[in-house]
This record gives structure tokens, sequence and C-alpha cells, in this order.
């Protein structure tokens, strides 16, 4: 997926965090800590299921990427630890409150960087739904607060 811009508004509660130079990184992504370094949801290894890689992603979110790292660079990027996104999800109808997790795209064997689902433990959750829709829809608005980042 492309640099996109997810942050619509609310506290961005902003940090930056090493980048290994291998790992590219988009605006947009959904990243987690491994060995003091963000990373991109997709690099994490798949869990026996999809309900304990969702638990495993959870427990090292750090934040949503601010800022793009491309190949060969190392810089640290700007993560938002905090805030309201606007994120693609599977069709259904979404309730204000509804926890979200990162979404696992079991045909491929993968993390998606930029896609939420709905889950049904608070273990699984990195966010809430922030707005409801009265009808199916495959983007939506939420609070996701940072893991590691919490006090």
């Amino acid at each position: 997926m492309s640099d996109q811009m997810r942050w619509r508004y609310g506290d961005t509660k902003p940090v930056v965090a090493k980048v290994d130079s291998n790992t590219v990184i988009k605006i947009g992504d959904l990243l987690y800590l491994s060995d003091n370094k963000a990373v991109p949801a997709a690099n994490m290894t798949l869990l026996s299921d999809t309900a304990t890689t969702q638990t495993g992603f959870s427990t090292v979110f750090l934040g949503v990427a601010m800022q793009h790292s491309g190949a060969g660079e190392s810089a640290p990027i700007r993560i938002s630890t905090s805030g309201i996104f606007e994120f693609e999800c599977p069709s259904a109808v979404y309730e204000l409150g509804d926890l979200v997790g990162i979404y696992v795209n079991t045909t491929d064997s993968v993390l998606e960087n930029q896609m939420l689902t709905k889950v049904s433990s608070t273990a699984c959750a990195i966010g809430r739904v922030w707005r409801y829709q009265s009808a199916a829809t495959t983007s939506i608005l939420v609070y996701l607060n940072s893991t590691i980042m919490k006090w």
C-alpha cells in the first residue's frame, strides 16, 4: 500500500523511533516495536491462529507512521501513538465503541499494514470505533492508543 495520511483529528502524542535501514515504512502503516525499532505490521510473523496473532501485535503496538522511511534509510521517524484515524476494514456494520485490531490476511499469511477489523477481546484490540455507521462500510474512524506508550 502507498503512503496515506490516516490521521483525522485529536492529539497524536508523537514519538520519534529508530528504523532499521532494511525496513520500508509507509505513512499510515500500523507499527510495532521490535528490538527498539519501529516495524510495519506485515513484518510480524503470524502465530498459531488469528486471535493469538492479534494479541501478539497488540502487546507491542507502537502507533501509526506519520513519516515515510524508504529502503536504505535509517533516520528516525515520527509516529503517532494516539488519535482518531481512518482505516480500511472488512465490510461490516461497526458500532460505536466496537473493539478493533490488526487485520490478519490468512490467504496471504500476513498482517495488513493499513487495515483493521472487529475483534471480540480487549487483548486483541488496539483501538475502538469512534463513529457509528448505519450500513456496512469498508472504512472506519477509530481511536487508537499505543500499548507501548501507555502509562
